[in-house]
């Protein structure tokens, strides 16, 4: 592991059973596919964060990532979406070089995933165990820096339909993170769409997805013609990190 950290965050990939299943014009696989081939560039890299909706309701979808991802050497965090179910997701990614939820030390880096979906449910809440996690991976962690990464967003995106569905109850998420100030940042999908604010020093990141991306400032749900993506984050030793958005040039 070199003291530089490289991560890729890939989104709402929302793969179907069939390889040629296709959501809202796009063939999900072949815009994965594209995304991870346009992702390379910038690589290679020390860990691939999955933020959610691996897949649209159709766990078969899960065998595509394990085909695509299987074999690399970097370890593939993934943690669940509104379109995930949790425990078929956790059965087809317990094997190396898959991880389920949970946290990986990168270097002086700690990276915590969270569990935010509520069964039946678009929208994401964060239960008392799921924070009481949270609290106590960043207390072990004391004193280094962090990255939280969640599928819902955790602040208002400006978007009425989509801030009805993010983070519920989201100030007990960050009662939590303003607690721990090695916390950098917070990385989320579900928006389908590029944010970057900042809470004080912290940076809150949403990741476009690498299949459709939603209108961004819309009332009502509209789907955006910007192309699938990804993010990509460059962490330092000493705590700071930089990041830039990846975005396929043709589809």
């Amino acid at each position: 592991m070199t003291a530089t950290i490289r991560i890729l965050q890939i989104s709402d990939l929302h793969l179907r059973a069939d390889p040629k299943g296709h959501l809202r014009g796009a063939v999900t696989l072949d815009t994965l596919r594209a995304c991870l081939l346009g992702a390379m560039p910038s690589g290679p890299y020390d860990a691939i964060l999955v933020t959610g909706d691996l897949v649209q309701d159709e766990p078969a979808g899960y065998a595509h990532l394990q085909h695509l991802l299987g074999t690399s050497t970097a370890p593939v965090i993934c943690l669940p979406g509104n379109h995930d179910d949790s425990s078929a997701l956790g059965a087809a990614f317990r094997e190396t070089p898959f991880q389920t939820l949970g946290r990986r030390q990168l270097g002086e880096w700690l990276i915590v995933a969270l569990d935010s979906t509520v069964p039946g449910q678009d929208g994401g809440r964060l239960g008392e165990a799921e924070l009481s996690r949270l609290d106590d991976s960043l207390c072990e962690h004391s004193g280094r820096p962090a990255i939280v990464a969640l599928h819902h967003p955790p602040v208002k995106l400006g978007s009425q339909w989509l801030d009805a569905l993010g983070l519920a109850e989201a100030d007990q998420f960050w009662a939590v993170i303003d607690r721990h100030p090695g916390v950098r940042a917070v990385l989320f999908g579900h928006a389908h769409q590029v944010h970057a604010s900042q809470r004080g020093h912290l940076h809150v990141l949403g990741a476009p997805a690498t299949s459709a991306q939603f209108l961004p400032f819309s009332d009502d749900f509209a789907i955006d013609d910007r192309p699938p993506g990804w993010r990509v984050l460059t962490l330092y030793p000493d705590g700071h990190f930089t990041t830039e958005v990846g975005w396929l040039s043709e589809i």
